[in-house]
């Protein structure tokens, strides 16, 4: 299955990269850019291994680092990363 990213979660990525840069650091951005990489080529073996938080909509979610959440879709012939979620953003939205 082919990955696609939306503007919104690439906007969202080069956020959290440069954020984590700014604060901590080259390697710990690369860092991240790695687990991300690895992460979106598992999801094209593995694609229901988020949880399901909308059934609805089937978005899932996947809890990359512990203040990084992905938020996708399945669709037929394709995988839809959503946005990329940072809860160091708005602690308040881990409640979704």
């Amino acid at each position: 299955m082919k990955v696609v990213v939306s503007k919104t979660a690439l906007k969202n990525y080069h956020q959290i990269v440069d954020y984590l840069i700014e604060t901590w650091g080259t390697s710990v951005g690369i860092q991240f850019e790695k687990r991300t990489k690895s992460f979106l080529d598992l999801l094209t073996d593995f694609p229901e291994i988020g949880i399901n938080v909308n059934s609805e909509k089937k978005i899932r979610a996947f809890q990359l680092t512990s203040q990084t959440r992905i938020y996708y879709r399945i669709m037929k012939d394709r995988i839809v990363i959503l946005t990329f979620f940072d809860v160091r953003q708005n602690p308040d939205m881990l409640n979704y």
